[in-house]
């Protein structure tokens, strides 16, 4: 028991295997006979399957499936379809979107019409799946709460890739698919409209984003913390409070002086994750189309400092005597 009771996990709980509650007729059979694997079951639950897709699953696989390969063989292509190659430079290969010149329009296919296809089809893969997800809650009679902060992603994952680019007239506003390439993308997008740490939501998003890991972090630890005593079995414990539940409350108090209930930790925690990308989305989508620059516009508010007067003021060269006329 007390290797169990160590930070990593040793000894595998495994019950027999459950196919799960019923579901309406309407619904299909789950596919597969479970199976365990001992490693899954080194971080969580061993039991692989039965599985159940559904038409929702399986459109969001396939159109899924079908952004993956338009997105891959582009890339293989711009390596002259060496896949050695495309192995080596696969983390700077990169599918852009199209040119500026283009505006909102259809372009030529190899000049930013894949990129469209692309982010059409990986668009639908996700918002099926949201669908799904919805759905299969809804089914099993529980609550919506893990599609309403799927779709606080998907407002991110849009804003960047579809909303602003729209508000902007032009598609080069987007976000190529790749992995540095996607990363310089964020640099240069900072530095062209006066460096995003200067954007109030940016900075609310990233607080939201170290308190959201702080929390869960706080939360998995208290609960593994009183393991011992039962306190992993949160929902009993939030309604009739055992000697777990009272360890991991004292605790707290005694350390912070205040403590969250087995029921509102997980509130807290939904919250600051989901108002991560809300925020995140926010003040993407408000760079460049209704603020230039940010830190002009800190300055103006009171948000930032002005730089100091220090260096003597800009002179144009072609102003000074001898420059050529």
């Amino acid at each position: 028991m007390a290797e169990y009771l160590n930070i990593f996990t040793r000894v595998q709980v495994r019950g027999p295997a459950y196919a799960g509650v019923p579901l309406p007729r309407s619904d299909d059979p789950r596919q597969g006979k479970p199976t365990f694997v001992h490693l899954f079951g080194m971080i969580g639950d061993a039991q692989v399957g039965p599985i159940y897709l559904g038409w929702l699953g399986v459109l969001s696989l396939v159109c899924g499936l079908v952004a993956f390969e338009i997105i891959g063989l582009n890339m293989l292509a711009s390596v002259n379809w060496d896949p050695v190659q495309f192995v080596r430079q696969l983390f700077w290969l990169a599918l852009e979107p199209p040119a500026p010149q283009y505006g909102l329009s259809f372009p030529p296919m190899a000049e930013g019409g894949w990129w469209l296809m692309a982010g059409f089809f990986l668009t639908a893969s996700i918002l099926l799946w949201w669908a799904r997800v919805y759905r299969r809650a809804r089914q099993l009679g529980m609550g919506t709460h893990v599609a309403w902060a799927f779709a606080a992603a998907i407002w991110l994952y849009l804003v960047l890739g579809f909303i602003r680019p729209v508000l902007m007239g032009s598609w080069s506003e987007a976000v190529p698919f790749g992995i540095f390439p996607h990363l310089d993308w964020t640099a240069a997008f900072s530095i062209r409209y006066g460096n995003l740490f200067y954007n109030p939501f940016h900075a609310l998003s990233i607080v939201f984003l170290y308190g959201s890991t702080l929390l869960f972090a706080m939360h998995g630890a208290t609960i593994l913390a009183v393991s011992r005593f039962g306190g992993e079995r949160e929902i009993e414990l939030s309604l009739d409070r055992g000697t777990g539940a009272e360890r991991a409350a004292i605790f707290w108090r005694w350390t912070m002086g205040f403590n969250a209930t087995y029921e509102s930790i997980h509130r807290w925690a939904w919250w600051f994750a989901v108002l991560c990308p809300l925020a995140g989305g926010i003040g993407i989508l408000l760079t460049g189309t209704v603020v230039d620059n940010w830190y002009l516009w800190a300055v103006q508010h009171d948000f930032a400092p002005a730089y100091p007067a220090v260096w003597p003021a800009a002179v144009d060269p072609a102003t000074l005597p001898g420059a050529t006329r």
